[in-house]
């Protein structure tokens, strides 16, 4: 899937700009590339970039990529041959490569793909005017190298492609987990935190800009950790030489349940976690929705499900990917847990948030995957009745554990046929968790017109489902009005209380009783 992102306001040319120059970006799978992008326009905005609606119209198209499957990789490479046909249209066209895949396949881009000028990888993109100098006189340019330290903290996002309601927030990047699947730690490379003030400065902007839900965003957010230590623990780090490959052998080392855990950073009073952070963005922004993803089971604490409950404008949405429901895969995938562990952490959110809606990640065919562990897969989507789930088969990926240690052995239809079984229990799933809302009040946050009529309007509720209302919408002003009806135009960004009455495995459909007031902390 693709997002090509084009909307926005870029910041005024430099004093010395003369000549405008024009970037169409694209943006190819996770939220987290859809962020990035937002930071490379607006590092080019400053460099006198404004915003190209179409490649055709454009000097630079840059591509942000993604790595985490093959077929996403195989949408990017086709897109980049396509590049071929605009170039021989416009000779001045340049062509970018960013992201996951750039890091990871330099060399094929700057060589096979002639058609490429430029790879940036995930923390290089501040170099990006300094690159572009090379590639304007005649050179290819590339800068992948990873950081222990970068951010982008400071670096106010252009907003792509924006309803004007909801947007994305990174809080922490890179990855110290070494799931066996998994080929993000060494395209995106070590974990670290930004500086909590920096997020809460950033919604409150969100807040003044008139946005009304934040979506935090970590490969691992359950992991966020801020200390000031000034950068001792990465020098030390180093200093010792440490690389992925000893990352790799320490997570092995590790008991189920502590795997990429630091405890050495976060000794003591002062530090910084998420169930903090959370509660920082919450008081901080009372009126904005907020979300967080993603989770990772073996790091979820109780003190996050704690701040979840307390504070009414956190949204009671989790999605906590479990990959597989055997053990022995688990263990296998290198996942820092088991199956009793994970069964313990949906038991407590159920206990600390009864109404919190869960979703999930499941691959189906990993190496050495049997019948059984596939059979122990379905029943522990059976046990916790998931909200919705992305399901995939599996894909060798280089340089990740089960590339070097685990053979590919599960045969292709057998991959199919195990994913297709589980596509259909999880749309019973689906059904019966959308069904079981049906009579029941929610507030909804309204994001757009719905596509499939211009009389409708979309939004999510509290547990990110989708509920479809009446574009003009009868219903009380608030809930403190004198109880007379009045119809009104719903419109993006409007929070509305919704009685569901009736839904499928995809959506619920509702009608309007009032326009919800503000959100009111319940702390």
């Amino acid at each position: 899937m693709s997002l090509r992102l084009w909307n926005g306001t870029f910041a005024p040319l430099k004093n010395n700009a003369v000549l405008s120059k024009k970037v169409h970006i694209e943006s190819y799978g996770c939220q987290m590339n859809h962020s990035d992008s937002e930071i490379v326009a607006s590092i080019l905005a400053k460099d006198g970039y404004e915003l190209a609606a179409t490649p055709e119209e454009a000097d630079l198209v840059l591509l942000n990529t993604c790595s985490i499957r093959e077929k996403a990789e195989y949408t990017v490479m086709q897109r980049i041959n396509e590049m071929n046909n605009l170039k021989a249209k416009n000779k001045g066209l340049k062509v970018g490569v960013l992201g996951c895949m750039a890091e990871r396949m330099k060399e094929n881009l700057l060589v096979e793909k002639r058609v490429v000028d430029l790879v940036v990888g995930p923390d290089a993109y501040r170099s990006l005017p300094q690159l572009l100098e090379e590639v304007g006189s005649g050179q290819k340019a590339v800068n992948v190298l990873l950081s222990r330290e970068e951010t982008y903290g400071e670096i106010e996002p252009v907003r792509l492609g924006s309803n004007g309601v909801t947007a994305f927030v990174t809080i922490m990047r890179g990855c110290d987990n070494m799931c066996a699947f998994c080929v993000v730690p060494f395209t995106r490379g070590r974990e670290r935190s930004r500086d909590p003030q920096t997020i809460v400065d950033e919604c409150k902007q969100l807040v003044v800009n008139g946005f009304k839900e934040v979506t935090l965003l970590g490969q691992n957010v359950d992991s966020f950790k801020w200390k000031e230590r000034k950068g001792e623990l990465d020098a030390e780090a180093q200093s010792r030489g440490e690389d992925l490959r000893e990352l790799d052998a320490e997570a092995r080392s590790m008991p189920i349940g502590s795997q990429g855990r630091r405890e050495e950073n976060v000794s003591g009073n002062d530090h910084v976690d998420f169930a903090d952070l959370l509660e920082m963005v919450a008081t901080a922004c009372p009126t904005l929705r907020i979300r967080y993803s993603t989770s990772h089971p073996k790091d979820m604490t109780d003190k996050v499900l704690e701040v979840m409950a307390r504070y009414e404008n956190i949204c009671k949405y989790i999605h906590l990917p479990v990959q597989s429901g055997s053990s022995d895969v688990l263990k296998r995938m290198n996942r820092g847990y088991d199956r009793a562990w994970y069964e313990g952490r949906v038991a407590s959110i159920r206990k600390h948030m009864p109404d919190c809606a869960i979703s999930t990640d499941i691959i189906s065919g990993f190496c050495g995957e049997t019948e059984e562990d596939h059979q122990a897969t379905l029943s522990l989507m059976e046990d916790v009745g998931y909200d919705m789930a992305y399901m995939f088969k599996y894909s060798e990926r280089p340089k990740t554990l089960a590339a070097r240690k685990h053979e590919d052995d599960v045969p292709e239809d057998v991959k199919g046929r195990r994913l297709a079984e589980i596509i259909e229990a999880q749309k019973l799933n689906s059904a019966k968790r959308m069904a079981a809302y049906v009579g029941q009040i929610h507030d909804v946050l309204i994001e757009g017109v719905s596509k499939r009529s211009d009389q409708n309007m979309y939004g999510r509720n509290t547990q990110n489902s989708v509920v479809i209302v009446p574009r003009f919408a009868s219903c009380q002003l608030s809930r403190h009005a004198s109880g007379q009806l009045t119809t009104k135009e719903l419109k993006p960004g409007d929070k509305v209380r919704v009685r569901i009455v009736s839904a499928t495995a995809g959506s619920l459909k509702g009608e309007p009783i009032e326009m919800a007031d503000e959100i009111i902390l319940n702390a």
